[in-house]
């Protein structure tokens, strides 16, 4: 079971959703009514997926929530990519494709990024097309701008702190094969 609720943000309102591992989906438009949390660990995952976004707004460095990300293992690795993306940096399609050793598979690349179910957080936001076109967005290509912009502007306070040993950031424990 997951909850539900909404977040209101300078790019529309957005709708969180969580469950005991995680994450698992922030979608734009929040349409759909808020569902309480029915357990501690769900209340948790969710208020730190509103206390990320929150912080991603006012231009704070926010910290990635738990995920629980669902997905093919291809879109997994994208998802992973993305998350691996500074802050206020961008990359193309095929960029995040030759970084994955998948050189060509731009359009694949592009297709994970169309079923990413956590916006923002697992930013898609963040690639663009060859020769710097924005590309599509489940938010619009406008809202993809502002997204980008707001990155660029606040770019320092919002690249997190450096991880020991060069790892990457994970997209979650709990990302898992369907």
């Amino acid at each position: 079971m997951t909850a539900l609720a909404k977040f209101r943000s300078p790019v529309g309102t957005l709708a969180v959703e969580a469950s005991d591992r995680g994450v698992c989906g922030v979608r734009f438009g929040g349409g759909e009514r808020a569902r309480p949390p029915i357990t501690a660990r769900t209340r948790e995952n969710l208020e730190a997926g509103l206390r990320a976004l929150a912080d991603y707004f006012h231009g704070r460095p926010p910290r990635l929530p738990p995920l629980d990300l669902h997905g093919t293992p291809f879109r997994l690795a994208v998802w992973r990519e993305l998350i691996a993306i500074p802050w206020g940096d961008v990359r193309t399609y095929g960029e995040v494709a030759e970084r994955m050793g998948r050189p060509g598979a731009a359009r694949a690349v592009g297709g994970a990024n169309h079923h990413n179910p956590v916006a923002i957080l697992v930013p898609c936001h963040r690639v663009v097309a060859g020769g710097g076109r924005l590309g599509g967005y489940a938010g619009g290509v406008a809202v993809k701008a502002k997204l980008l912009a707001h990155e660029a502007a606040n770019a320092p306070a919002l690249r997190p702190e450096p991880r020991t040993g060069g790892e990457r950031p994970p997209a979650g424990p709990q990302g898992r094969a369907r």
